[in-house]
């Protein structure tokens, strides 16, 4: 199971300085280490993840607040703390206005105090952490937002350039049907006129021409209207054969539609008979 405890390094060269740290912590939730110098205390960082450094400042060949120096540029997350006398208390001030020390101790401590010390610096040492994960949390948000959005961006230039293409292809065959030499009319599968190309407008017998919109009952007689009810119900283009518009005849072929419209309508197209007996 994995520890979640804070673990705490005491670092003093007073061998009884440690001891009653020992007996202070013994019934707190605390993993507590100890060292007797700085070196020591260095390697004791290097094996075990620390949450909180208390060391005493009056030790031979490095002080504490040298000590805390090291620690604070080779694990600047651990809180640092130095337990020092009345007469020291000068000499480290500058190291907590530069960021060396978190606070210090005074000794002798009361033990009830010190303890209440020691919860309060590791409830900064969680605050600062979780406001750190939570900082990294955000920006790895908006890092996927980011992308999202450019994802996003992407598709929709990709979707608008299919759309303009799909839209000039369409220009492009509604010009075409404009254009062909022969009259061709649309028409849905309740009978409603839904296209007409303008040769639609020279067919005699037609005055103003045959109207989108309205039915093919209107402009053509019974039997066409029955023709067209066939095609669609059988699926399957047919013809009719000499049709006479105003004294002009005409082959009408009918061809319905296809695939995802297959059913929904009728192309019907008239070629102009030249030599009807």
């Amino acid at each position: 199971m994995e520890d979640t405890r804070h673990t705490i390094l005491c670092v003093d060269d007073e061998k009884n300085i440690l001891n009653s740290m020992k007996r202070l912590l013994r019934r707190e939730p605390y993993r507590l280490l100890t060292a007797s110098n700085g070196e020591a205390g260095i390697k004791a960082l290097e094996e075990a993840e620390v949450h909180l450094v208390i060391s005493d400042q009056r030790m031979p060949d490095m002080s504490g607040t040298d000590f805390l120096s090291i620690v604070r540029k080779q694990y600047p997350d651990v809180m640092r703390v130095i337990l020092t006398g009345y007469t020291e208390v000068d000499s480290i001030t500058e190291s907590i206005n530069n960021g060396h020390v978190y606070k210090f101790w005074l000794k002798p401590w009361d033990d009830q105090s010190l303890k209440l010390e020691i919860k309060q610096v590791l409830e900064q040492y969680d605050l600062i952490r979780d406001n750190r994960l939570l900082h990294e949390k955000v920006l790895n948000q908006n890092e996927e937002l980011k992308s999202m959005n450019d994802n996003l961006g992407n598709m929709v230039r990709e979707r608008t350039e299919k759309l303009e293409s799909q839209n000039q292809a369409l220009e492009i065959s509604h010009a075409i049907m404009e254009d062909l030499p022969i009259p061709i009319i649309g028409i849905s599968a309740d009978g409603t006129v839904v296209l007409t190309n303008r040769m639609v407008d020279s067919l005699p017998g037609f005055g103003g021409g045959i109207s989108v919109g309205k039915g093919i009952e209107g402009y053509f007689s019974d039997d066409v209207e029955e023709k067209i009810t066939s095609v669609l119900s059988s699926d399957t283009s047919d013809t009719i054969k000499g049709y006479q518009l105003s004294g002009t005849v005409y082959d009408i072929d009918l061809v319905p539609l296809s695939k995802r419209f297959r059913g929904q309508g009728v192309i019907l197209t008239l070629k102009q008979v030249k030599n009807y007996p």
